[in-house]
């Protein structure tokens, strides 16, 4: 298993935060962070191509509800600073983000 993203396959990885070994989603779409720590790589430009060579890791820093994605995590990258938004992925039916720690994640604001 890679470090923690594949290019251009929907496989699952180990998460570089917490070790978690994190499966890839059910429908096909391309998980990109860990459903237990919701921390994240950046090693987008856009969703799924990884061309970015940043590789800094993407802490989750709140959360944002929007009527069209649903939740939806605000991360920041570690290494550069930038700012990222991804869909919590909480309808997967065999691993979905942890509601608890996106909850948690909330209330710090």
């Amino acid at each position: 298993m890679r470090r923690f993203l594949a290019i251009g396959t929907n496989t699952g990885f180990m998460c570089t935060n917490c070790g978690a070994e994190v499966p890839p989603l059910a429908n096909g779409s391309y998980r990109n962070h860990c459903p237990w720590c919701l921390h994240s790589l950046h090693v987008d430009v856009n969703p799924g191509d990884r061309a970015n060579t940043c590789g800094g890791v993407l802490e989750p820093v709140g959360v944002e509800h929007s009527g069209k994605k649903g939740w939806v995590i605000v991360h920041r990258c570690r290494a550069c600073g930038e700012t990222r938004r991804n869909r919590a992925a909480l309808d997967d039916p065999t691993c979905p983000d942890d509601f608890d720690v996106l909850v948690a994640l909330a209330a710090r604001r």
